[in-house]
């Protein structure tokens, strides 16, 4: 049998030499051309015979010489699995795991224009630094009206979208500082670039009523750019580093734009706010299917520790409390950490219900056929916290809610921001004393919403 070894799962999986098989073909078996669809399905069948965490609902397949993406579809348990997804190409789905995109370098949120209106506003949710929208001065708040001379409507705005993907022009407006009053721009044309995103995005720490109070938004969780990397860990060790040279009171932890990404990282990131955990400290506990877990041993009972970490703030946090940002676009790996916190602290959320995702997937390739660009990260596990609390598959809600879409967007990091001002209020006990305008808009969707790693929780290192 030819084995495809495959995967590896990552810090709380001992497999090695474990591997899904190609079943034994006869000699009298006609051969198979690799780069048919029947070739491509087959090794999905394969694959999704052995690890899919739905394994008793898996669907009958279609045709064998179907398209791959329709075949991989049938197989899929429409009733609980909304996140398996398949990709044409394995290697832009690992690079976009890793937040490596063609793209301008910015995400936007998508709102009606006004109650009774077709028309279809962009507002810029944040731009990402180093790329050709921060370049071009493009700054969060900003409203995009047209892409590519073309008006954004209920009926195009799908379509217009993936016309961002290369080089495009947009119509928009700034709001002017002095007059508050929004000005249209010159038409603004911006290029794709190969961008490397990192999901360390703002960090600072304010002294407000006398309190020091440690803030951090972080965008997706890789452990880096790729490869063997664990660059942005090594950043995200750095702040906290930062926050307690600084000796903090509070912490605040920004998941609002956050769509999950590696269990790796989000492991590290709890180990960094978890008071007094040890190396024999429980972050996560992980199920397979009943198959996996029957036939190999070390699958039966995977638990995944705390790491012990230096930079540890746990200790120092006032009330045992750590202050979560979230939204409905917050999901998976950041889920997993709320999750995972709430045996050992108080994890107090700030803003709308998360999006409720507590399976956890792994991305495969067919390494034995490189005439099979696909890549398929199905469904593989389920995610429980030390207590085998997993009960947010309908996402957390929240103990203050706020709608960051009720305001007028202000600068991440900004003390009036919305969210961002919540909990400073509740930390001090002070509200705020400023005036703020009040939207009633409607969300009909997000760039984020198009992220491969969106609602991910990914569970892998890939062997090579």
């Amino acid at each position: 049998m030819k084995s495809t070894k495959l995967i590896q799962l990552s810090l709380f999986l001992i497999l090695a030499g474990f591997g899904w098989s190609c079943k034994d073909k006869e000699d009298t078996e006609p051969v198979i051309d690799p780069s048919s669809n029947t070739a491509i399905n087959g090794w999905i069948l394969d694959v999704m015979d052995e690890v899919y965490y739905w394994l008793n609902n898996l669907g009958t397949p279609i045709a064998a010489d179907s398209d791959p993406e329709d075949y991989y579809d049938a197989l899929l348990y429409k009733a609980a699995d909304r996140f398996s997804v398949i990709y044409p190409d394995y290697q832009e789905l690992i690079n976009n795991l890793n937040g490596i995109t063609l793209e301008a370098g910015y995400e936007f949120q998508l709102y009606l224009e006004s109650q009774n209106s077709q028309n279809v506003i962009a507002e810029i949710s944040y731009v990402k630094k180093g790329s050709p929208a921060e370049a071009a001065g493009l700054v969060r708040g900003d409203i995009i009206t047209k892409i590519n001379g073309t008006q954004l409507t209920t009926e195009n705005y799908r379509d217009i979208l993936g016309q961002i993907e290369s080089q495009h022009t947009i119509t928009y407006l700034s709001l002017n500082p002095e007059s508050q009053v929004y000005e249209e721009q010159e038409p603004l044309t911006l290029n794709t670039v190969q961008l490397s995103e990192n999901p360390n995005y703002v960090d600072t720490v304010y002294t407000i009523e006398g309190q020091k109070i440690g803030y951090f938004m972080y965008n997706f969780f890789a452990p880096g750019p790729g490869g063997n990397s664990t660059e942005y860990d090594n950043q995200t060790d750095e702040i906290f580093a930062k926050f307690k040279a600084a000796n903090i009171d509070h912490l605040i932890i920004d998941f609002r734009y956050n769509g999950g990404g590696y269990v790796s990282s989000a492991t590290n990131l709890a180990s960094l706010i978890a008071p007094s955990v040890t190396s024999t400290d429980i972050f996560s506990k992980t199920k397979y299917n009943n198959l996996l877990m029957s036939e190999i041993p070390e699958l039966s009972n995977v638990k995944t520790a705390f790491k012990v970490k230096t930079q540890n703030l746990g200790n120092i946090l006032e009330g045992n409390r750590v202050y979560v940002l979230t939204s409905g676009r917050t999901a998976s790996a950041s889920e997993l950490v709320i999750n995972g916190l709430k045996p050992y602290m108080d994890v107090f959320i700030i803003g709308d219900v998360t999006y409720g995702k507590n399976v956890g997937s792994i991305p495969f390739e067919d390494e034995e056929n490189p005439d099979n660009p696909y890549g398929i990260l199905p469904i593989v596990s389920q995610s429980f916290n030390s207590l085998d609390q997993s009960d947010y598959s309908n996402g957390f809600t929240p103990n203050i809610t706020k709608k960051e879409s009720s305001e007028r967007l202000r600068p991440l990091g900004d003390v009036n921001e919305l969210l961002l001002r919540t909990a400073i209020s509740q930390i001090t006990g002070i509200p705020s004393s400023g005036r703020f305008e009040v939207l009633d808009r409607k969300d009909i969707g997000s760039t984020l919403d198009l992220k491969v790693r969106s609602g991910k929780m990914i569970e892998n290192n890939i062997i090579k």
